[in-house]
């Protein structure tokens, strides 16, 4: 990877580790499921009326706004609302590498090689650490559903390729068309008018930062980059790169929302460094050793 692309992938790394942070801001004033809706019709509207639609068939375009923008952030943001910290949230959504790789050695034939392969155990021993311990404000629950996430960001990676080689940023763009409906929907069930109607009538100016950053920042800078990336890389190049996120997200989270994780998820968290740079170097330091053998 040239480094005007690796200068781009930190971009989002930091864009998406402080995300964390962000959405627990505005989880504090607006319920989940409001807070998505809110986030993606900002995102698609009124960038739509600039940006011309993908040259893509609709149902890529729909599984693509279905599984990375709605699927992702209905679990995410619950997970969050139920008990997830910040900072554990952005160790524990980069499960989405070991879907991302899996899924595209099965469903595109890509290659998986030795040192994919020990990276990721070495990545999920650190997560499987995570879990165990719990603590550090960490809810059972809300680690199930941040796996629940990562799943639907792996499907939505290999959403991105399916699309080929369209305009990412129309991609993104015109995606979060998909998402609004069914989060005012979901809200509308499980969160109830009275309580949207409170948290509409109450807004205040962390919640607005919140919605802000969120749709144009995260979701418009973050993953048009990540689009436009994915479509030119293999999903095991790329996707190894998001397990940087953790280093920002926890060091944001700490410093900004007090969040101490324990001494054995922090731990666990070095484990997920330590998958990422062998999946990362494991090829140019082994040739002939741990590259090549397992496609």
């Amino acid at each position: 990877m040239p480094p005007r692309d690796l200068a781009l992938a930190l971009v989002v790394i930091l864009v998406w580790g402080m995300n964390f942070v962000v959405i627990k801001i505005g989880l504090h004033g607006i319920p989940p499921m409001l807070l998505g809706g809110i986030r993606f019709l900002l995102a698609a509207v009124p960038a739509i009326f600039f940006v011309r639609r993908p040259a893509i068939p609709l149902r890529w375009l729909v599984a693509y706004g279905a599984t990375i923008s709605l699927g992702q952030f209905a679990f995410l943001f619950t997970a969050m609302a139920v008990g997830m910290p910040a900072g554990l949230a952005s160790v524990v959504l980069q499960a989405q590498a070991f879907f991302t790789v899996a899924l595209g050695a099965l469903l595109l034939r890509e290659p998986f090689r030795a040192h994919n392969a020990v990276g990721l155990v070495v990545a999920a021993a650190g997560l499987a650490l995570i879990g165990a311990e719990g603590g550090a404000g960490m809810t059972t629950m809300g680690f199930v559903l941040t796996l629940c996430a990562a799943l639907m960001w792996g499907l939505g990676n290999i959403a991105t390729k399916k699309a080929g080689k369209a305009d990412m940023l129309g991609l993104v763009v015109w995606g979060s068309l998909v998402p609004p409906l069914p989060f005012f929907a979901l809200s509308w069930w499980l969160e109830g008018p009275d309580r949207i109607h409170a948290a509409l009538a109450s807004i205040d100016g962390s919640s607005v930062f919140a919605v802000v950053y969120l749709s144009f920042v995260a979701t418009l800078v973050g993953y048009g980059l990540w689009a436009w990336l994915m479509s030119r890389y293999p999903a095991a190049q790329v996707a190894p790169f998001s397990l940087l996120i953790p280093v920002i997200g926890l060091a944001a989270a700490a410093a900004l929302l007090g969040e101490m994780p324990t001494a054995p998820q922090v731990g666990g968290a070095v484990l997920v460094m330590v998958g990422l740079l062998i999946n990362t170097f494991g090829r140019r330091r082994g040739q002939g050793t741990l590259s090549g053998t397992v496609r």
